[in-house]
């Protein structure tokens, strides 16, 4: 990739917006091109500044970062959106995937980490944490045993045709089932003799063979029809 990533910072904080301006900033992967203190000034920018990649304040006055996040992936779901938040609570978590986030970053987390996670995410490499994609799942069981909606692509009923036996090469299902331990590309392709290339490519044939967004969705999948052991 030649150019950075066009990113948007929205928190309703400025000094805030200027910490995530001076971690994202550092480097060349990424460029501020607009801020914004609030939800609804988020979705104004949006056709202004056309960014890529959304940082976003869980809790915000008026229109929640929650809420905007919905909104954004709403009209414009090629957008990445990374909530940002003081808390690890889990529900938050769920929730922000629940309107669509591809992440979630703690505010206190060291700079160096912001960006590595941020380059990951951007790239479609940020694995899922294996701990972090059960309380996930529970907490999808929950919310569907109660009978909430899951969110886009997160649905249990399987779309027609749709059935890991069939579609995917013997390859892509071991890398599924490594995406969905939590393993890195890195990791993949060490354990398989791979390049990091040659598995993104198989990551990206797998997700749009079985319709699903990113890794999230596919962790999922693969612990709903036993693909991995939820120990």
């Amino acid at each position: 990739m030649t150019q950075p990533f066009r990113v948007m910072l929205v928190d309703d904080h400025k000094h805030a917006r200027q910490g995530m301006r001076e971690i994202v900033s550092e480097g060349d992967d990424f460029v501020v091109v607009a801020e914004a203190a609030s939800g609804e000034e988020a979705l104004e920018w949006m056709d202004k500044a056309s960014p890529e990649l959304v940082l976003m304040d869980i809790s915000m006055p008026g229109m929640s970062g929650l809420e905007a996040a919905k909104a954004i992936k709403a009209r414009y779901p090629e957008v990445k959106i990374v909530m940002v938040t003081v808390s690890d609570d889990p529900a938050h978590l769920f929730e922000a995937l629940k309107k669509g986030a591809q992440g979630y970053l703690l505010k206190n987390l060291n700079p160096s980490a912001w960006r590595e996670y941020l380059r990951a995410i951007a790239y479609d490499e940020a694995p899922l944490n294996p701990d972090l994609a059960l309380s996930i799942l529970r907490e999808f069981a929950g919310r569907s045993g109660q009978g909430e909606r899951a969110p886009h692509g997160l649905s249990g009923s399987r779309p027609a045709g749709d059935d890991f036996r069939e579609g995917l090469t013997p390859r892509e299902k071991e890398i599924l089932q490594e995406v969905a331990r939590g393993r890195t590309n890195r990791d993949i392709a060490a354990e398989f003799g791979l390049s990091e290339h040659t598995v993104k490519n198989h990551l990206k044939n797998i997700l749009q063979k079985l319709h699903l967004a990113n890794r999230v969705q596919l962790t999922r999948y693969a612990y709903e029809r036993g693909l991995v052991d939820p120990k």
